[in-house]
């Protein structure tokens, strides 16, 4: 049960990460961008949301343990 609870918070998380890179992207292209700069800027987005997801796991495990 503890297995598919976290199976599933870590696709939920995927799936926002992907879901803010498309929108960072489309922005990009909407601003103007080139095609190579609009991927960076959504994989830019994309490292951060998972960045952010790690790092908020550590503080939250640390405060639970």
């Amino acid at each position: 049960m503890a297995v598919a609870v976290v199976l599933l918070t870590i696709v939920l998380v995927i799936v926002v990460a992907l879901l803010a890179a498309a929108g960072a992207g489309k922005l990009a292209r909407l601003d103007g961008a080139t095609y190579p700069t609009a991927i960076i800027r959504a994989a830019s987005v994309f490292a951060a949301v998972i960045t952010l997801a790690a790092t908020v796991t550590a503080v939250l495990a640390a405060l639970f343990t």
